[in-house]
């Protein structure tokens, strides 16, 4: 009888197995463990914090005044464009650079130790990088601007509701924490919607072209999913909010994917984990597909049978999953 060859690990790193789900909907409740689910984002250095950062310096240095905004006018609506440019060049190529070009730590805390993809035909330019800073770059970036300028026209000529701090702490730090959980349900539907096989054939195929991700994977979207992607910060049209809350949710939605798809857990300096990164929990999205399409912040997955937790018994369920939704009728 000859031994069977050592199963071939498909990771380079990953957490331990199987990954939680979200502290929020432990039964029996554990409030501490859930407080810190819910504030930890803002109270160590993490994307959030870096987000809202960003949000308070971009909303009093570098915002057109009311009265220009006024009107749809040509200036500061590419203003407002470039701006977004540069901040996801800034965030997505800074990434870029210390995790795959300088490869500052080589592949530690990297999840597939396989390189981006290069000279394939399924990419434009042949080319997973380039490919991904395109789409990122037009399609990302335009729709990004485009919820942006209609928000800011809209608060301009009173026709959104806006929310000062003053007086509204409260309320400012509870948009804070209900942000990610919103993101989360829409994310989870607009995903699954995108899943539907006309959809994914026409629109969301071309993101999953990049099995092995990295920064620029995250944005690289059809137009129509960069549109749909986006709405959820549709929802500061109808529920007031800081404007500074706004900004900080679109940086989620658009710079977050940046550190979600770097593909590595976190960035080192020398030994030193400076920040966290990649999302494994939707790497295995990235990987196998049909499972993980929501994110950890609420269980939808577990809720609706498509929960990866990154066991091998997992991966099996996902293949049977996977054959029986292919499978003619």
């Amino acid at each position: 009888m000859t031994d069977q060859p050592p199963r071939r690990e498909i990771w380079n790193h990953h957490p331990q197995f199987p990954i939680p789900d979200s502290a929020l909907f432990h039964w029996p409740p554990n409030p501490r463990a859930a407080l810190w689910w819910l504030t930890r984002r803002w109270v160590q250095l993490t994307s959030g914090t870096l987000f809202l950062a960003t949000a308070v310096l971009i909303w009093n240095l570098l915002q057109p005044s009311t009265e220009t905004m006024q009107t749809l006018a040509p200036g500061w609506i590419l203003a407002i464009w470039a701006r977004n440019l540069l901040l996801l060049t800034l965030y997505a190529g800074t990434l870029h650079l210390w995790l795959f070009t300088f490869t500052l730590q080589g592949d530690r805390l990297k999840y597939d130790a396989r390189p981006l993809m290069r000279d394939n035909g399924s990419f434009a330019f042949r080319d997973q990088v380039l490919d991904n800073m395109f789409h990122s770059l037009t399609s990302g970036v335009a729709a990004w601007t485009l919820f942006e300028v209609l928000y800011w026209w809209g608060t301009s000529n009173n026709l959104i509701p806006t929310l000062t701090i003053h007086g509204n702490e409260l309320w400012f730090l509870l948009w804070l924490l209900a942000v990610p959980i919103f993101t989360s349900a829409h994310f989870y539907f607009v995903h699954r919607l995108l899943h539907w096989p006309p959809l994914y054939a026409r629109v969301h195929a071309l993101h999953h072209r990049s099995i092995n991700i990295g920064p620029w994977s995250g944005l690289s979207m059809h137009p129509v999913e960069s549109l749909l992607y986006a709405s959820a910060v549709l929802i500061h049209f109808i529920v007031p909010s800081h404007p500074v809350i706004f900004l900080v949710h679109l940086y989620i939605k658009m710079i977050g994917p940046a550190f979600s798809h770097a593909g590595f857990e976190g960035l080192l300096a020398r030994d030193t984990r400076v920040i966290n990164a990649g999302d494994f929990h939707h790497q295995l999205h990235h990987r196998f597909f049909e499972c993980n399409y929501g994110t950890a912040e609420v269980p939808w997955d577990r809720w609706f049978g498509s929960f990866h937790d990154g066991t091998d018994e997992a991966t099996q369920r996902i293949k049977d999953r996977r054959r029986r939704m292919t499978r003619k009728p």
